[in-house]
């Protein structure tokens, strides 16, 4: 008989959204969970994220008038998933996404709010314009006592103050960050209120510490222990040693995907992953585990991808801070080129979509075709928006790539001076037209409200007015989407499609269930969230057959 360091009925991996719902609903079906987090802070990807959930048919979209359908979600969902999962698991979303919301708002303090943003692809059959995205509403941090401190913290700690629809609806701050409502900031962070990922997993934290649930950080799961084709456990280490830990029902891996390991990069990535925007702790180590007794990994070569720059000398976490780009490709008087000078894609389309332009190979040689990249604009654009942390008005840091001339900017970018040109002049003549002819930018709702929607065309502007400045774009994620295959109780599946009994996987540690598609602002944590729910109801079953 082995011995246990400790036992529990449900042992959860991790500490994101969809961990902390398996363990919630684990416990209030009578079984005794355990969450093992591998690094010092709690929440993982979640609790630096919007918080934003998708979710079809949820409730609070009566609130703005929007109605919906299981018949409309499921067409919208099927058709952008494209065949690359199974359409019982996106049945099983589209029914159960609403309903595990339903269970934390009426079970924990978790709060959620209808956002105005439209579905990713809004002109796709079954989309709708606004309602399905949702996030959390404001939620007191001093409630969870000291535990307030193993809170991962924001890269930017104000964001954790200001809701999304305050950001980009009230205040348009990703067009302009002097928008910022330092008042309000203030006020909510001297009274200790959060919002986005923070509120959260703030509210799932409160859940756990009112059930008793064990919260052990700095514990990072290594190895799963299979007794008699059952998973029984898992090996984690703790103050430098190995800890056991007993699952009677089943081992629940919500550890998220592996964007800062490069060795599972260069085996599954078409492309280059180069800056991630999720806590380096991210690893892949669910994923390894799982494959190590046998599961089916599945949707491997797909990332929830995100455009990002960089501004010199930030850092988060001891690494250079990923910083998401909005206005600098969606606003008017901005286009993204490759180093030909060329325009490769829509600047306003959905950063998932957008982001697999780099990953395009050059066919005439080695290399990706669209990397680097950076965004080309002009003084029409720095006198109206954002660039990067910098404000209109604002003097120019000497860190601006900038140049009198597109001719001098191509030059100390590399680029090609020609191409550049030849791209500006047509790119401004589609201007005149209202009318990308290239790429669509400026077609889709979607495009129009990342844009600046008080601009005669919301996605275009001639440049034309120097000074010129460019910002570097990288290939960076909010994870990736690759794992083990699960069934409709988030079991993992081995190669021959058999359940692996006493093992679940959730959130960015499984195939995502939308394969290589974006649904809408939320998806990778509503989808997280949603099978969480469902892990946490299966295994509480499992521990009860087991005892």
């Amino acid at each position: 008989m082995r011995d246990w360091d400790m036992e529990a009925d449900v042992v959860v991996v991790g500490s994101g959204g969809g961990a902390f719902t398996a363990a919630i609903v684990a416990h209030d079906k009578g079984a005794k969970p355990v969450i093992l987090e591998k690094s010092s802070k709690l929440g993982g990807t979640t609790a630096v994220s919007g918080g934003a959930m998708w979710v079809p048919l949820n409730k609070h979209m009566a609130k703005l008038g929007i109605p919906d359908s299981r018949e409309e979600a499921l067409a919208y969902c099927k058709k952008l998933t494209a065949g690359r999962a199974d359409d019982r698991l996106v049945e099983t979303y589209v029914d159960t996404a609403h309903q595990a919301l339903d269970y934390l708002e009426s079970h924990t303090l978790v709060r959620y709010s209808p956002m105005t943003m439209p579905d990713y692809h809004p002109e796709e059959p079954g989309a709708k314009p606004g309602g399905r995205s949702i996030e959390p509403s404001v939620f007191d941090i001093n409630l969870l006592g000291e535990w307030k401190e193993k809170v991962r913290p924001n890269a930017l700690p104000f964001m954790a103050a200001v809701t999304c629809e305050e950001l980009w609806g009230e205040y348009k701050v990703n067009i302009n960050p002097a928008n910022l409502p330092i008042d309000l900031i203030m006020g909510r962070m001297d009274n200790g209120e959060v919002v986005q990922g923070n509120a959260l997993i703030g509210a799932c934290m409160k859940a756990c510490l009112d059930r008793d649930i064990p919260m052990l950080v700095d514990t990072p799961a290594v190895e799963l222990i299979r007794e008699e084709g059952r998973i029984v456990g898992v090996r984690a280490q703790r103050e430098g040693k190995d800890f056991f830990v007993k699952a009677n029902g089943g081992v629940v891996l919500a550890c998220g995907g592996f964007e800062w390991s490069e060795s599972l990069k260069a085996k599954f990535l078409p492309g280059v992953l180069t800056h991630p925007n999720t806590p380096p702790h991210n690893e892949g180590d669910g994923i390894v585990m799982a494959a190590e007794v046998g599961a089916d990994l599945a949707n491997m070569s797909e990332v929830w991808w995100m455009p990002t720059t960089s501004v010199p000398g930030e850092e988060y976490e001891g690494r250079p801070y990923s910083q998401l780009c909005i206005a600098e490709r969606a606003c008017p008087h901005t286009i993204l080129v490759n180093r030909q000078g060329k325009r490769f894609v829509n600047e306003a389309s959905n950063y998932n979509d957008m982001g697999k332009a780099f990953g395009n190979f050059n066919e005439n040689g080695t290399g990706y075709r669209n990397l680097p990249a950076w965004a080309i604009l002009d003084s029409q654009y720095r006198t109206k928006y954002s660039l990067l942390t910098v404000s209109p008005g604002d003097p120019d840091p000497d860190w601006f790539i900038k140049d009198d001339t597109l001719e001098g900017l191509a030059e100390k970018l590399g680029i090609d001076v020609a191409g550049l040109l030849e791209t500006v002049e047509r790119f401004n003549g589609f201007v005149c037209d209202g009318k990308d002819r290239d790429f669509g930018r400026g077609d889709s709702a979607y495009d129009r409200f990342v844009g600046d929607v008080s601009a005669k065309f919301p996605n275009l502007g001639t440049i034309e007015k120097g000074p010129f400045y460019a910002a570097p774009m990288y290939p960076g994620s909010l994870g990736t989407k690759g794992g083990p295959r699960t069934d409709e109780h988030a079991q993992v599946l081995d190669v021959r499609g058999r359940v692996i009994s006493g093992l679940y996987a959730v959130g960015n540690t499984a195939a995502a269930v939308s394969g290589p598609s974006y649904y809408g602002g939320g998806t990778c944590i509503g989808l997280s969230v949603t099978f969480g729910y469902l892990a946490g109801i299966h295994a509480a079953g499992e521990s009860k057959k087991q005892k």
